[in-house]
């Protein structure tokens, strides 16, 4: 084998990889995964600063809270909650965003592992967070930016669509994570459906003995082992096949679809939410999103000095 062909396949990894895209696909990615987390930490306010007032005996730091023995002071802990929203706010709108971007995803870091060092660790937030640390580290404020207001307009390039590329492969890697776990805890027998109908039995049998309401479709359906056959199949493929949404838009469309599917049966089943997948947000970095959201933001008045910075290039 030559050498010129024996590198090729790395060739064509890398045009793919570092293929240009504009500078609007990646700032809309900045829009709407900022304003998707900026949301979730104001509309769970008083539960972030309710641990200021949690018992010491109650802390298990984990992760970046490792560094603590003791819970944080708690003017310190609310002071880190109310400039988590400062500089979201500052993160969606794009204004001094190579300080402030770094600045934020550190925050809502430590403030979700923070949350989840005072109870059972929640994997609700893992995928919204590795998006905002890497729309931090990566040039999205070029374009439908406060920084960006007066600049001239950004052509495509390479530095927009690599990022694309490993916010896509992030999630794809978090399903194939999921199902990689599933096959440790019950090997391909997992297909079988009785791990995932005892699953459910067990969650809502839970529900009822701690007083809370048990889905109202899992009692019926349980009693189909049939169906929950089919649906440890489908998850299986779902979450294993995930990297298949990386080849081509059209199987990424289906495969959202599926994932999302699957998100909305564990919340009908088990009442547990996976918020950013289920408002389809998690998928965006698979798709030409500044599209629909170039649209929004052409219905949005304008003021004279406000500009239209952004690539109006294809990719």
């Amino acid at each position: 084998m030559s050498m010129t062909t024996s590198r090729r396949p790395d060739r064509v990894l890398a045009r793919w990889w570092f293929a240009p895209a504009p500078a609007e696909r990646l700032a809309a990615l900045r829009l709407l995964v900022g304003a998707f987390a900026l949301f979730y930490v104001v509309s769970r306010l008083p539960m972030f600063l309710g641990y200021a007032r949690f018992a010491a005996r109650d802390f298990a730091p984990l992760g970046v809270t490792g560094v603590l023995d003791r819970p944080l002071p708690p003017d310190v802990h609310v002071a880190i909650t109310i400039a988590t929203v400062v500089l979201g706010v500052l993160f969606v709108a794009g204004a001094g965003y190579r300080v402030v971007a770094p600045l934020f995803a550190a925050a809502l870091l430590w403030l979700v592992t923070y949350r989840n060092s005072w109870s059972m660790p929640f994997h609700t937030e893992n995928l919204l967070v590795l998006h905002v640390i890497v729309l931090a580290l990566v040039p999205a404020a070029r374009a439908w930016s406060w920084d960006a207001r007066r600049g001239p307009a950004t052509p495509a390039d390479e530095a927009y669509g690599w990022p694309l590329k490993l916010m896509a492969a992030i999630t794809c890697l978090t399903y194939v994570l999921a199902g990689v776990a599933k096959l440790r805890l019950g090997g391909w027998a997992w297909a079988e459906g009785e791990f995932l109908r005892d699953q459910v039995a067990v969650d809502n049998l839970r529900k009822v003995l701690l007083g809370s309401s048990p889905s109202p479709l899992a009692t019926p359906l349980l009693e189909h082992p049939a169906l929950f056959e089919v649906m440890a199949i489908a998850t299986l493929v779902v979450e294993l096949g995930a990297p298949l949404a990386l080849l081509h838009r059209r199987i990424a469309a289906g495969w959202a679809v599926a994932a999302w599917g699957f998100h909305v049966g564990v919340a009908a089943l088990m009442y547990i939410i996976f918020p950013y997948p289920l408002v389809g947000i998690a998928y965006a970095p698979l798709f030409a999103c500044e599209r629909p959201m170039r649209w929004v933001i052409q219905k949005l008045p304008r003021t004279p000095s406000a500009g239209t910075n952004g690539s109006s290039s294809k990719a």
